[in-house]
Order: structure tokens, then C-alpha cells, then sequence
């Protein structure tokens, strides 16, 4: 009996130290498989926010930069571009952008936080073209009636001076917005809403 009572305790103990070693090793082993699910230091860059100073960006003009592997238009428009924009509703095809894609805060006709300052992703909504800025209102050869806005060579689809794209083209929708605020008034932070933003 007494033989019994140690085997038992000894049981126990092996049982014990089994399920102990046994559990350390289940938790180095997930180690590596639960580090594998965090991004790289690659991927995580690659989402990073992008920061921009436009204090250079003179009316007319446009630069691009690279947020996420898309280019980002930011383009400066004049008054007169502005004025116009309540014109081009009846030529737009989603003038109120609904079925668009832009954060809350830049669902308005200039689709900006602030009027002059257009920030768009550059990729055209038909098939993925970059589309080319013409700001200034005057004929083109694409268009004699033309009031300033996008024209991508692809396949001839046409946006408006806030990337809203006109009625009857390859492109379903109009330029997409992506998240962005002002840090200060010549820097653009890309890649994140502002504080407070929905």
C-alpha cells in the first residue's frame, strides 16, 4: 500500500511537469506563429502616412507623391476654378458624390477641407490610368467646352476640378479622396483623418 501511495505522488508530479513543459512549449511554438500575423516593417511603411509640404504649389498647379503605391494628387485652384464648380453639377455625373469614395469631412462640391487645396488619389475609376491635370479653362482638343479639370489618355474619361467625373464616360465613379488634414497651413499629413474626423 504504501508502494501505491508513492507511485501516485509520482504520478501526480510526472503529470504535472508534462502539462508544464508541454504548455511552455505550445507557447514558444506560437510565438512565431502569432508574430507572423503583425505586419512587416515593409508592409507597416508601405501604409505609413505620407507628410507634404505645399507651401511652393502655386495655382495651376499639381504635385504627386506615393501613399500606399497609388499617386496622390495635390493640386492648388485658382477662384475662378472654384467658381465654376457649381456649373459643372448638371455635366457631373455624381455631383454630391454619394456613390464616390472620400472621407465625411470632404464630401462637399470641392471635396476638400480646404476649398483650394485638392488632394485625390490619381487613379482613374474605369481601369486603373493615371489621369492628366488640365487647369486651365480653354479648349482642348478633347474638349472644345472645356472648364479645367482631369482628362486621362487611357480611355478618355473626363473629371471635373474636384475629380468629379462628367456623365457618358468609361469612369463609373469620381476620383477617390483619401484620408488626409492640414498639420499646420503649408503641410499635408496623407494616410490620416484628422483629429475628431468620423
Amino acid at each position: 500500500m504504501a508502494n501505491e501511495e508513492v507511485n501516485s505522488g509520482r504520478r501526480r508530479f510526472l503529470t504535472a511537469s508534462t502539462t508544464v513543459v508541454g504548455a511552455v512549449g505550445a507557447g514558444f511554438a506560437a510565438v512565431p506563429f502569432i508574430k507572423s500575423w503583425s505586419p512587416s516593417a515593409r508592409a507597416r511603411f508601405a501604409g505609413a502616412p505620407v507628410t507634404q509640404d505645399i507651401s511652393s504649389l502655386e495655382e495651376g498647379q499639381q504635385l504627386v507623391i506615393n501613399w500606399r503605391g497609388q499617386p496622390i494628387f495635390i493640386a492648388k485652384r485658382s477662384k475662378a476654378m472654384l467658381d465654376i464648380l457649381p456649373q459643372m453639377d448638371a455635366l457631373v455625373a455624381d455631383p454630391k458624390s454619394d456613390a464616390s469614395v472620400q472621407p465625411t469631412y470632404a464630401k462637399n462640391e470641392n471635396r476638400s477641407v480646404k476649398p483650394e487645396i485638392l488632394v485625390l488619389i490619381g487613379v482613374c475609376t474605369h481601369l486603373g490610368c493615371a489621369p492628366e491635370l488640365h487647369a486651365e479653362i480653354k479648349p482642348q482638343p478633347f474638349d472644345p467646352n472645356w472648364k479645367g479639370g482631369y482628362f486621362c489618355p487611357c480611355h478618355k474619361s473626363r473629371y471635373d476640378i474636384s475629380g468629379r467625373v462628367y456623365k457618358s464616360q468609361p469612369a463609373p465613379l469620381n476620383l477617390p479622396v483619401p484620408p488626409y488634414f492640414f498639420q499646420d497651413d503649408n503641410t499635408l499629413v496623407i494616410g490620416v483623418d484628422p483629429k475628431g474626423a468620423a
